[in-house]
């Protein structure tokens, strides 16, 4: 259900403005999008994990609550964003 290590630094490394930038908001929506690709995996087998469920909701909240600051914000850099990461508009 969570990720690794390892795809958590390549997300960190594809999305960084800087060397030191772990933080900033396409970062952020980056690692979300993978958490909720792979607990949507999680649920084809576990249909009634509630729990997770709304952890699930949480991290899809969070995520648009970014995406929308990042479209206010920086509408150029949401757009290449949600191309890159497959997400629709």
């Amino acid at each position: 259900m969570s990720i690794t290590k390892e795809t958590k630094q390549k997300l960190i490394g594809r999305f960084q403005i800087n060397d030191k930038d772990t933080g900033s908001s396409e970062v952020q929506i980056s690692i979300l999008t993978e958490r909720i690709r792979n607990l949507t995996e999680h649920f084809k087998t576990h249909k009634k994990d509630n729990h997770s469920r709304k952890g699930l909701l949480t991290l899809v909240a969070t995520r648009k609550k970014l995406l929308q600051y990042l479209r206010r914000t920086h509408y150029d850099k949401y757009v290449k964003l949600i191309q890159e990461l497959e997400l629709r508009k």
